[in-house]
């Protein structure tokens, strides 16, 4: 049967019509984030680069709690309760203004308050989460070493029972939000195997020194956390789990909003490069009309659309409760990496003003060679979709 209806017109911000697989409930979500993301944050973001600090990070984190973002994919204690895919509609807006914003909302949201929503007794998940979700309090995930990366379960971080209670010895690193965490979720070997446990971080012998000299991800708190001797109550302990799985599937949930997220960079810097090549003339005419320009934001935009398309899929199979690991993988070493290489191109096309802050393309490639390593490095994904493929473990 033929429709003759004609089609809608071409939509140069959706380009491949995606926006009619979602639901009006979706792109209200979408709309609200990006609205309040152009309000407290989108003016001032190039100037928290360069500065390497955000002006006031617990108001910027409280008003992503008054939004309902801290979290939203939880269900009770004061938690939105959305769906995965309104949570990756929020990263792509979060990320579009700066990857290390959204770092900010993932680290809080589906590792801090994911890590004691799944694991943590009754009395931690009221302890903590309403307060997190509202931005009150602030919540940092303790896994990566200085020495322990990709292989977690190599930590040297150790917890010891004392009596009733546990003394926590160790570092961790790069921890995005630590320096301005009311509680620390830090995983640890103990006699019984890894085991999670909430740290409150004014507890006596725990510190979070704020990294400096970072050339990536400036616009967020990365930080170490030191415990020397830090002695917690027998309950603070996660009480059933033990091991990686842990941590490990507290970094598959964020890994999803990383999936989604960098879309966001990529989107940022592709309509940065459209306009700019409307906008600069050389030989007489715009270099938009240029085939080789012409090339290069076509490429862009077919690698935006595919990776946009991916993360979708992902999201709906995450809230049908069947998404695998290995297809988390799939999304994030595809959508990072071609993040990267369209932030790339863009930056040629912006010529020398694409090292300019005044643009937001150098400021989003440099944040993504960062999302490109964290939460599992390219060689890790590869080799976690090797071993889908092959059966045969090549890790080691």
């Amino acid at each position: 049967m033929s429709h003759h209806a004609m089609p809608p017109p071409f939509d140069v911000h959706d380009p491949a019509g995606i926006d009619d697989l979602l639901s009006q409930e979706e792109k209200d979500v979408r709309a609200s984030v990006r609205q309040l993301v152009d309000q407290v944050a989108q003016p001032y973001v190039a100037g928290w680069f360069e500065s390497g600090q955000i002006d006031d990070p617990r108001g910027l984190m409280k008003h992503f709690g008054e939004m309902g973002l801290l979290g939203m994919h939880l269900e009770g204690y004061g938690c939105a309760g959305m769906s995965s895919v309104d949570y990756g509609l929020a990263c792509i807006e979060l990320e579009a203004c700066d990857s290390g914003i959204r770092s900010m909302v993932s680290v809080q949201g589906s590792l801090a308050m994911f890590a004691i929503w799944r694991f943590g007794s009754e009395e931690q998940k009221q302890e903590w989460l309403p307060r997190m979700a509202t931005g009150e309090a602030i919540g940092c995930f303790g896994l990566t070493e200085p020495d322990h990366g990709s292989d977690p379960g190599g930590m040297r971080t150790r917890a010891i029972r004392d009596g009733d209670e546990w003394i926590l010895d160790g570092r961790k690193m790069w921890i995005t939000n630590g320096s301005i965490a009311d509680v620390a979720v830090v995983w640890a070997q103990t006699d019984e195997g890894i085991r999670g446990f909430v740290v409150p971080t004014d507890t006596p012998g725990f510190s979070a020194p704020e990294i400096k000299h970072k050339m990536s991800l400036r616009a967020s708190v990365t930080s170490e956390l030191v415990l020397d001797g830090v002695r917690l109550p027998g309950d603070a302990v996660f009480p059933e789990v033990r091991g990686l799985k842990g941590p490990l599937s507290c970094l598959n949930e964020a890994r999803l909003g990383i999936v989604w997220g960098a879309l966001g960079a990529a989107r940022s810097s592709l309509d940065a490069a459209l306009s700019y090549a409307g906008d600069r003339v050389q030989f007489g005419k715009p270099i938009a009309a240029y085939q080789l320009t012409q090339a290069k934001l076509a490429d862009m935009t077919l690698e935006l659309v595919k990776g946009q398309l991916l993360a979708l899929h992902l999201g709906r199979r995450k809230d049908a409760g069947r998404i695998r690991t290995e297809q988390v993988s799939l999304g994030k070493l595809n959508n990072i990496r071609e993040a990267l290489e369209i932030c790339r191109t863009a930056r040629t096309i912006l010529g020398a003003n694409g090292i300019s802050l005044e643009y937001p393309v150098m400021r989003h490639a440099n944040n993504l060679e960062s999302v490109l390593t964290y939460e599992g490095t390219v060689e890790m994904h590869t080799l976690v979709i090797g071993q889908a493929l092959t059966g045969h473990a090549a890790f080691r």
